[in-house]
């Protein structure tokens, strides 16, 4: 950074601005302003792709930093495809401002998170959301009977590699990229995977995640009901990994996942029913567990 304070306080300057985009699937794309391309960190910032930014501002504040970037739909950087599958939504981006001279003299201007993406007339605007907004998130521990954790996380520790809890098979019928049917896949209760997750890892669609919504036999068929269709299309043979889901309640946690020990609930909290309660006249009145 100081080699490029020292070039703009020589005034004579030759400077331009360099981004870098990274999906959350670990695929990488670089931009600038410059009319040549410029190589630093192991990525090349291509001058062709169209991609422009609006002034960064940022504060001293907890206030989210944010910014836009505008650019043109290419097919060769940023598509219209990927954008509707989702596949640019939390990305990251960093932003230089570079002497193109020297690539070594340079400095990160601002680092976040695409928030909003949206396409106006053959180009795209995406909201840039700063390293702020993290601190803007609610923060500690919840006290609710449901459990708190994601199941598979840190907190719940439920492998969920174990063959019990997910299966890896290829889509057979598929209905608007929301509605899957199988046929023989009878090896798990009903209702395994509602509120599972459900994963493409071939074809088109690789990569996409969507959320179990109902689990349901209809006939010799199941039938996996995602809450929202994912945002490509998933084709008969793509295939797919379908993971246990988890309704957060203690019973479900002792008995489905033999996981009680990490339930990050509290079962026993009274609810809001308890301040309509009012002392019994029959029975046994210990003051001890209602739950025996």
């Amino acid at each position: 950074m100081t080699a490029l304070l020292e070039h703009l306080a020589s005034g004579l300057t030759t400077v331009c601005r360099c981004w870098a985009v990274v999906r959350r699937d670990g695929v990488t794309f670089g931009f600038t302003d410059h009319d040549r391309a410029l190589d630093f960190d192991g990525i090349s910032f291509r001058p062709d792709a169209g991609m422009s930014a609006r002034a960064i501002a940022t504060g001293t504040g907890l206030a989210v930093d944010n910014t836009e970037a505008m650019g043109v739909l290419s097919d060769s950087a940023i598509t219209e495809a990927d954008i509707d599958a989702g596949r640019f939504d939390g990305a990251e981006v960093r932003a230089w401002l570079v002497n193109w001279r020297d690539v070594t003299a340079r400095m990160l201007r601002f680092r976040g998170t695409i928030g909003e993406l949206r396409r106006v007339g053959g180009a795209f605007h995406a909201d840039l959301r700063g390293l702020s907004e993290a601190l803007n998130q609610p923060q500690g521990r919840v006290y609710q009977k449901p459990c708190a954790a994601v199941l598979g996380d840190g907190a719940c520790r439920v492998d969920m590699n174990t063959a019990g809890y997910v299966s890896d098979r290829p889509a057979e019928i598929v209905d608007n990229a929301q509605e899957f049917r199988f046929a023989g896949f009878d090896d798990f209760s009903p209702e395994w995977f509602t509120r599972g997750r459900f994963t493409v890892t071939s074809g088109a669609a690789t990569g996409l995640v969507g959320l179990i919504k109902r689990d349901r036999f209809d006939g010799s068929q199941r039938v996996l009901t995602l809450w929202q269709p994912l945002r490509a299309d998933v084709m008969t043979g793509d295939m797919l990994r379908i993971e246990a889901g988890c309704d957060k309640r203690a019973e479900t946690c002792r008995l489905k996942f033999d996981n009680f020990v990490n339930f990050q609930g509290f079962p026993d909290i009274p609810g809001e029913d308890w301040l309509m309660s009012v002392p019994s006249q029959s029975g046994t009145n210990s003051g001890g567990s209602l739950r025996g």
